[in-house]
């Protein structure tokens, strides 16, 4: 290890190294830039679309929910016709409303 031409090869060896890692990575951080645009570019039309079908979506169930309330509306008026005619028909059985 006392050699100058080991130290030479050590140095020359490592500074190939340094610069194959600095392009490597150079050259991978260009492409991730340029594929993250593109990838961008392609799914912002489909964004716009997918915010489209999510709109008419939200709609609709919006709509269906009105019906649901009005339908239960309908029903719950129902129901308490129900429960006064099941009341009347309790008191009458066990005698409530004779006094």
């Amino acid at each position: 290890m006392n050699e100058p031409q080991v130290w030479t090869v050590i140095g020359v060896f490592a500074a190939g190294m340094f610069g194959t890692i600095t392009i490597v990575v150079t050259s991978f951080t260009h492409i991730m830039k340029t594929e993250f645009a593109s990838v961008r570019k392609e799914f912002g039309s489909e964004f716009a679309s997918v915010r489209t079908e999510i709109a008419s979506v939200r709609t609709e169930m919006r709509s269906e929910f009105a019906s649901v309330r009005t339908e239960i509306s309908a029903v719950h008026g129902r129901i308490d016709h129900l429960d006064r005619d099941v009341n009347a028909i309790y008191r009458h059985l066990f005698g409530i409303d004779r006094g």
